[in-house]
């Protein structure tokens, strides 16, 4: 143990640094590292066999009942391609059983058709109808605030569609009648409403104009006395003018939108020029306006002209700006009678709009009750049709014609299922069902549960698995949420996103059946993923002993202590080793000292380094199970052993070097010995030599890993091209294979064997990979750094957040400012840690296995398989 101990700074066995900022420790607890390691390793091998051999083996949700045979998640499941002669009398309850069983993938036989041209499409557009109606339906129950019932209890089969048919277009047409009623009188009521308004605001501006000119008459009169003798003619000769000659003016009254009242006003002084006179006055709680049934801002307008061709201009205005015009009297008698006309009809028709809405709830509300029955009857009609577009029908005109997918454990329900539609449907012929033989690729299927469907999601999002490729999606289970520890390395941060994961894995009943925004639904699709990464951020947590940046020794007491009671002041007095090493990661003497970032630059970068070579590693094993499987022996001697030397010659064999120093204790620079073992290989190693004869060993593995890079590039196309000529040499016509298996795909994955050998492009295609594997083992390898630097700045954020906000708010004895530090605190904890250092890890640990991991065996090529069904269309939103 003494020999493991890592000397930073001095030599004294026994100093390790002394304590504070600004402090020095001089030596790594000896099992601190091997602790950690083995610790990796448990847990690996824990959740291994506990989720893949265990949990991931069992039947997968969808399967229920025993029907169908435990998931495999390494090959994706054996498909076949099927053909279904069915008659006529029982095609529709066929293809509805197999939307109901869903595992069926319907090929189109009539490409060359139009949609217009196929034989359902009578019906189709028969379904398209009756889902307008539902629609028409759902709308108005959304703007009446009536929710639809969930009551689907499997009763879509007893109903018929023809009723349906019929229901839907009475329910339209009544609806629609009430609608149009309902808009009338709201209309003709939002007009009284503002004729009220206008009789209100006209008639006091009437009232007050009246009042003001007959109090101006007085004073006139008033004023004539003592006027001046010279101006007594002409005033006799104006008084003397033919009241017959007088201007009469005329008026108009309404109201304007009052964003429009000052150009409105302007408009009509140029249309006129001036010869207008405009009244406004501000209505102070917006109105409903009846052309458009919304709430608007307006004035009350009264406009006094002469003659009636300012009329005219003045009607062609208003009706450009949208004023609605009303009648109004001067006679004050009148406007009485008219308000209290008015305010009788306003009450009438408010009776009767409560009476149509109440009736129209009651209908909604009757619609809501069979709402989702009908819906899904309509759309599972329609999928129905649609799939019986894609079937051919036979030359007697009696058959339809079916080919498609499915997996080979399906063979019984889709058989069973044929059997049940000729019973019910009182055919006298029964389907046939026969499985074809076909070289073309099939797609690929695997049986995931809600546990596993996320992170195979994840897979598919980089692309689909070739036909039984070997699924990354496997190993993605254990090595996303790790990878994503590495860098979110924090228990306290893990525990936050554990509660909230938590809360979405125990309220998912009920959270799967609301309509959650678009980043929630993502969470919460991925809420199992998101519970295992904060499982293990917690366990990485442990092992780097952070809680929001603060060690705590939950394990034992640190190894460590004082040399004397002096020791907590001093700064030059270090510590000595008083118990046995810290037991589980690491120790908490370490932390706020000079020499902890060092330290912990060196741990998380070699660490960083041995796992990324680990990971490559297993995926070129993987590839060489997918050469195994597909019986390609050339990518195993000339693909998979060449990648493995090359790798393990350069990074694998740092790796070793990186534990052998661990375990020594050496003080060799693992920087030198790598560069000098390209640049001068020759060289004696001196004090950087950790094992004897590793001058001969970095020689030889040298060698190998040049010798390895032409073995790669140049054997595989001369290969593959004898192998195509022996294939098809002197032979026109070859017989065809003989198999028990209902489905063969050839090694290569290809479905055309006859086709022209291009050597050129094989040989560029195997140029080409050889590069990229090359510069991607150098690239790739620096790559997997980013697990030390994302860790590094995580814990460094934590720690800046804790010291400088909330223990500088603590400092100022100040309950308001350490009330607003913790407030803080929390918002920077939550807004950065939680969710930007969550998603960037995210991010990261995604593109370590898209890129990193999966592009040393994953082709990634294939289509999924998508079959028909009910669940499905169910789902989706048209």
């Amino acid at each position: 143990r003494k020999r493991g101990q890592l000397r930073y700074f001095n030599n004294n066995k026994n100093a390790i640094g002394t304590r504070g900022r600004g402090q020095i420790i001089t030596a790594l607890p000896p099992r601190s590292i091997s602790d950690i390691y083995l610790s990796f390793s448990k847990i690996i091998i824990f959740i291994w066999f506990k989720f893949i051999a265990g949990e991931l083996s069992t039947m997968g949700e969808s399967g229920g009942g025993g029907c169908c045979p435990p998931m495999d998640l390494m090959r994706s499941e054996p498909m076949q391609l099927v053909q279904l002669i069915v008659p006529m009398e029982s095609a529709h309850l066929t293809v509805s059983y197999l939307g109901d069983l869903g595992l069926v993938q319907f090929k189109d036989l009539n490409p060359e058709k139009s949609p217009f041209q196929r034989t359902y499409a009578a019906q189709i557009k028969r379904c398209g109808e009756m889902a307008r109606k539902i629609r028409f339906f759902k709308d108005q129950m959304s703007k009446a605030g009536v929710l639809p019932k969930d009551s689907l209890e499997n009763g879509t089969h007893i109903i018929d569609l023809d009723d349906v048919e019929v229901k839907l277009g009475e329910l339209e047409a009544e609806l629609v009648e009430i609608n149009a009623n309902n808009d009338k009188l709201q209309r003709s009521y939002n007009e009284l409403i503002e004729y009220k308004l206008v009789l209100d605001k006209a008639g006091e501006f009437f009232s007050s104009a009246h009042t003001s000119a007959t109090a101006q008459q007085i004073e006139i009169e008033s004023q004539q006395v003592g006027e001046d003798l010279l101006e007594a003619p002409l005033l006799q000769q104006d008084k003397s003018i033919d009241s017959s000659k007088q201007v009469k003016l005329g008026f108009l009254t309404g109201l304007v939108p009052r964003e429009k009242s000052m150009v409105f006003e302007r408009i009509l002084f140029r249309a006129t020029r001036g010869n207008v006179f405009i009244r406004q006055t501000v209505i102070e709680e917006p109105v409903i306006d009846p052309n458009s049934g919304e709430k608007a801002e307006k004035n009350v307008i009264v406009v006094f002209y002469s003659g009636e061709r300012a009329k005219s201009k003045i009607l062609k205005i208003c009706e450009a700006f949208g004023a609605n015009r009303y009648p109004f009297s001067e006679d004050l008698g009148k406007q009485a009678q008219m308000i209290t006309e008015v305010s009788g009809r306003l009450t009438e028709l408010k009776t009767t709009i409560d009476a149509g809405l109440g009736h129209r709830n009651i209908l909604l509300h009757a619609i809501g009750d069979k709402f989702e029955l009908w819906n899904l009857k309509v759309r599972k009609e329609k999928a129905i049709y649609h799939t019986l577009n894609m079937l051919s029908l036979d030359v007697t005109k009696k058959c339809l014609v079916a080919e498609g997918w499915s997996p080979v454990f399906a063979s019984n329900e889709i058989q069973n299922a044929l059997k049940r539609a000729a019973v019910d449907s009182n055919s006298q012929v029964g389907s046939i069902f026969q499985v074809l033989r076909t070289k073309e690729l099939p797609p690929t299927y695997f049986r995931t549960n809600k546990f596993t469907s996320a992170i195979q999601e994840i897979v598919d999002a980089y692309g689909v698995a070739k036909y039984q490729e070997a699924n990354p999606g496997v190993f993605t289970i254990v090595t996303f949420p790790f990878l994503f520890a590495v860098m979110f390395g924090d228990w306290g941060h893990g525990i936050c996103l554990l509660l909230a994961t938590m809360y979405l894995i125990v309220r998912e009943k009920k959270l799967s059946s609301q309509k959650l925004g678009d980043i929630m639904e993502m969470a919460f699709g991925g809420r199992y993923v998101i519970m295992m990464m904060s499982l293990f951020s917690i366990y990485t947590g442990l092992i780097y002993n952070e809680f929001f940046s603060i060690p705590y020794p939950l394990f034992a007491p640190s190894a460590y202590d004082c040399r004397d009671a002096s020791c907590s002041e001093a700064t030059t007095i270090g510590l000595i080793k008083v118990r046995d090493t810290y037991p589980f990661g690491l120790d908490p003497v370490w932390h706020g000292t000079r020499s902890e970032l060092p330290f912990l630059n060196s741990l998380k970068m070699k660490m960083s380094i041995l796992l990324g070579v680990s990971q490559m590693n297993l995926g070129i094993i993987m590839s060489y199970f997918n050469a195994r499987f597909f019986k390609s022996s050339v990518n195993i001697w000339f693909q998979f052993i060449p990648q493995m030397i090359f790798l393990n010659s350069l990074f694998g064999y740092l790796s070793v070097l990186i534990i052998i120093k661990w375990c020594t204790g050496s003080q060799a620079d693992l920087y030198h010995v790598m560069i000098y073992m390209f640049l001068s290989p020759t060289d004696e190693l001196g004090e950087n030599q950790l094992f004897p004869h590793q001058k001969t060993v970095q020689l030889v593995l040298l060698f190998l890993a040049l010798v390895s890079v032409p073995c790669m590039l140049l054997p595989k196309p001369f290969i593959l091209k004898k192998q195509h000529e022996a294939r098809h040499q002197g032979q026109s016509y070859a017989p065809l294979e003989e198999t028990d298996e209902s489905l063969h795909v050839e090694a290569n994955g290809g479905s055309h064997g006859h086709e022209e050998f291009e050597f050129s492009e094989i040989f560029v295609h195997q140029l080409i990979h050889t590069i990229e594997f090359v510069l991607g083992a150098v690239s790739n390898t620096a790559s997997y750094l980013r697990l030390w630097a994302l860790s590094l700045a995580h814990s460094e954020l934590s720690s800046v957040f804790y010291e400088k906000v909330l223990l500088l708010a603590w400092g100022y004895n100040n309950w308001l400012i350490l009330i607003v530090g913790i407030i803080v605190f929390i918002f920077a904890t939550v807004g950065v840690l939680l969710v930007m250092e969550t998603l960037s890890a995210f991010l990261h640990a995604l593109r370590l296995h898209w890129v990193e991991f999966q592009n040393k065996f994953y082709e990634g090529d294939g289509y999924k398989f998508a079959p028909f069904s009910f669940i499905l269309t169910a789902n989706e939103d048209e």
